[in-house]
């Protein structure tokens, strides 16, 4: 439920670790809901919501940092801070979620960033950076606190075609490692290329589909 409107009805959903799945529907259909719900931005009436043995229904909301450390989003517009580096981006997102060495912190940061081929940018401005490298950096930001899942919504949605096979590479790259990858999308040709599963938002239901009948 969001606010007094009923998104999903008699909704029984099980995401297994190391999956990887992109999520469908049309607008409205509620796929940036459940996102929102699975990382704790968005209060549920009824049901409930585990993940990684958490149940949110019970979460108080000083509590939050523990499920968000689990979790890595991506959102479609990158989310960047325009006032600051990458690293300092990132540095941000680190002390925010309790880290305090500073060495620590560099050494994770130039982690991150190697892992999306950024290592050389991370005294770039957002602005100095193409949409695909503010993409890039923005899954480095999700990537910091080793987080078991990464949702993501719309990540190829300002992307040039290009581009967005290579942000679907990465997060495959990600899977592969074993973190359950969640996309939400409107990019079929993607979804027909990069084959995984397929779950579609429909009548306030979930339900799979194969990738022929998209």
């Amino acid at each position: 439920m969001q606010e007094r409107y009923e998104i999903f009805k008699n909704l029984n959903l099980n995401i297994f670790k190391g999956e990887f799945i992109y999520l469908i529907g049309e607008t409205g259909s509620g796929k940036s809901s459940l996102l929102k719900a699975l990382y704790a931005d968005l209060k549920f009436k009824t049901g409930e919501i585990i993940i990684s043995n958490i149940n949110l229904k019970n979460i108080k909301a000083n509590k939050y940092y523990t499920i968000r450390r689990k979790l890595g989003i991506i959102f479609q517009d990158f989310k960047l801070l325009n006032d600051r580096t990458i690293f300092k981006n990132l540095e941000f997102v680190l002390k925010a979620t309790g880290w305090k060495e500073k060495n620590e912190i560099s050494k994770k940061i130039n982690s991150v960033l190697e892992q999306v081929s950024l290592l050389n940018y991370q005294d770039k401005m957002p602005h100095e950076l193409s949409g695909g490298e503010q993409q890039r950096a923005s899954i480095a930001r999700a990537l910091l606190n080793d987080p078991e899942i990464i949702l993501a919504d719309e990540p190829t949605g300002n992307l040039d075609p290009e581009k967005s096979e290579k942000i679907i590479k990465l997060l495959k790259q990600i899977n592969e490692k074993g973190t359950t990858i969640i996309i939400a999308s409107h990019d079929y040709s993607i979804i027909k290329k990069f084959s995984a599963k397929i779950l579609k938002c429909e009548n306030q239901n979930i339900f799979e589909v194969q990738s022929t009948s998209i």
